[in-house]
């Protein structure tokens, strides 16, 4: 009882002297108005650019950017309201109207949503989605070697802009060109030329956004901490990124590509071990990365160079490999792009089809891998890949340009000490052929557990997993602690200075999804005693309403 006096005496405190970031309102949030949320949309954005669930072509606009079929099921709890904004004004307007009739908003850029958190939810509740799939311009400057670019740009938008207008300029990011841009830069971002450049995260000079006040913010007005945030901590938590100015990297004329086949009878378990190695300390111009499917495993690299220069590098530094002047594929940079996610009949035309090429049932999970796994362990790795269900192991190494900055410099910490990073990837066709994938992905991951990182074990948030653990709300905010259990392993250190952040830039938790971040009050005797949270919705009452929360919890 004296425990639970305290707690509640801790709360009053809290509330009266506004120690914590407690979010004040003059009443309790409104219910979700419909009608009125409409009407308030109608009157700044065009009606053909809004979907009520009712409309026709509702079904049409929510499906079209859905990659993951397993959410197009009538199961799925789908907003009420579609936005299709042309413009910046058209976002504040959703934002402002949204606040104002209690309907909360999420964001969706390309679709490439492992969980679909972009336009679903978990739980039954009122929600609208903002699409962004008609702001996708792309604006280079060459002199300058800069581009400003819409988050519902895809990345193929992207690549070929740039290369279009400065062929000797590219852009670090992603492999697949159909995911949306805004998504990708705002968890971190990475791709074949990691090594050489980072992570897209890394490569972001500006941004506009809109915050939870409907306000319009570049990186001056917004400052250095809400700017850190938004590149790599996911956007949605914090707002709704408009655009992004990136840095372009310079690429030279010809690059080379090369993807070796090699199966368990040719050695590929000793090639495994030895790649975990040597590939995170290879020259940055270099990147080698491995995906393992049943008895065989393809190493396919990208060199940023011409084979005259690999083939010696190889020899000298990997020659179990056999590489040799047969398997080099030079092309420009541009080029290279479709030719690793699409093979030989991939073209550079192929970066501007906003169709993705995948329509299956998924589920994905990833790890972080700080030690070289023994030889003995890669067999028994294999083992499972030929398992019923099997999926595919994706492996891309670390080290060179994405291992140079320390943890902190944006929210994305998997740096320094980082081998390489694990995309556990199944795919199947039919909603009742779900049950054995499932199972694989997660006893594949639980069988991993001894061979990646720890304390905590890592992963990469752009591989989203809700199996990593849920938001619980209490008192209409996301609590810290329930945010804690997911955020530290996408996140690390990093989690608590973007919780604070949140606290500052979104104190009511109006952007938020089963794993956005929460929360957090600055006052950390506070937070300590509420178990993590002290983000709790209160409205603006007389004593006798907080004695009534008092003497609750002094009962609980």
């Amino acid at each position: 009882m004296a425990t639970s006096r305290a707690f509640a005496l801790v709360l009053l405190f809290c509330a009266l002297t506004a120690s914590c970031h407690i979010s004040v309102s003059a009443q309790a949030p409104a219910p979700a108005k419909d009608k009125d949320f409409l009407s308030c949309l109608t009157r700044d954005i065009p009606p053909r650019l809004l979907y009520a669930k009712s409309s026709p072509a509702f079904g049409a606009v929510w499906s079209s950017t859905v990659r993951n079929i397993k959410f197009l099921s009538d199961k799925t709890v789908k907003p009420l309201y579609i936005v299709t904004p042309t413009d910046a004004s058209h976002i504040q307007t959703a934002v402002v109207c949204g606040r104002r009739y209690g309907m909360r908003i999420r964001v969706r850029s390309g679709g490439h949503d492992y969980e679909g958190l972009s336009y679903r939810s978990e739980k039954p509740e009122p929600f609208a989605v903002v699409d962004l799939s008609k702001m996708r311009t792309v604006r280079i400057d060459g002199k300058q070697a800069t581009a400003w670019v819409d988050s519902g740009a895809q990345l193929g938008d992207l690549y070929y802009a740039v290369a279009k207008a400065t062929p000797n300029l590219g852009f670090p990011a992603g492999v697949c060109a159909t995911i949306g841009v805004g998504g990708h830069f705002s968890g971190g971002g990475f791709g074949m030329m990691l090594r050489k450049y980072g992570t897209a995260a890394d490569n972001v000079i500006d941004a506009k956004v809109v915050d939870a006040n409907g306000k319009l913010l570049d990186r001056k007005s917004m400052g250095e901490d809400y700017f850190w945030a938004i590149r790599g901590g996911g956007g949605e938590s914090f707002g709704i990124v408009v655009s992004w100015q990136v840095k372009l990297v310079p690429v030279p004329p010809k690059v080379t590509v090369f993807q070796i086949h090699k199966e368990l009878k040719d050695g590929a378990i000793d090639l495994i071990t030895k790649w975990q190695q040597v590939a995170p300390s290879l020259p940055d111009d270099l990147m080698i990365r491995i995906m393992a499917m049943g008895q065989e495993a393809m190493f396919e690299a990208l060199f940023l160079g011409t084979c005259k220069d690999l083939i010696p590098l190889m020899n000298a530094r990997f020659p179990e490999l056999g590489v040799n002047p047969s398997h080099c594929k030079e092309m420009s940079w541009i080029e290279s792009v479709p030719y690793i996610p699409l093979g030989p009949k991939g073209t550079v035309k192929d970066l501007l089809n906003r169709t993705s090429n995948i329509r299956a049932f998924g589920k994905y999970k990833s790890d972080y891998v700080q030690d070289p796994i023994p030889k003995s362990e890669w067999e028994k790795i294999f083992t499972w890949l030929v398992k019923p269900g099997a999926g595919v192991m994706i492996m891309d190494p670390y080290g060179g340009g994405i291992a140079n900055l320390p943890e902190t410099a944006t929210p994305f910490p998997h740096r320094k000490g980082v081998l390489f990073n694990i995309q556990y990837v199944v795919y199947w066709f039919g909603e009742g052929a779900a049950a054995l994938p499932t199972q694989w992905t997660r006893d594949i991951y639980a069988f991993m557990e001894p061979y990646v990182s720890k304390n905590p074990r890592q992963a990469y948030c752009n591989y989203r997993d809700l199996d990593l653990g849920v938001n619980q709300v209490v008192g209409n905010v996301s609590s810290y602690a329930s945010g804690k259990v997911w955020g530290e392993r996408y996140f690390k250190g990093n989690f608590d200075r973007l919780a604070r952040i949140k606290g500052k830039v979104d104190p009511d938790d109006y952007f938020r999804n089963e794993q956005s971040i929460p929360p957090l009050c600055d006052n950390k005797k506070c937070t300590d005693i509420l178990k993590g949270s002290c983000s709790i919705h209160w409205p603006v009452s007389p004593l006798s309403e907080y004695m009534d929360v008092i003497i609750w919890y002094s009962k609980s």
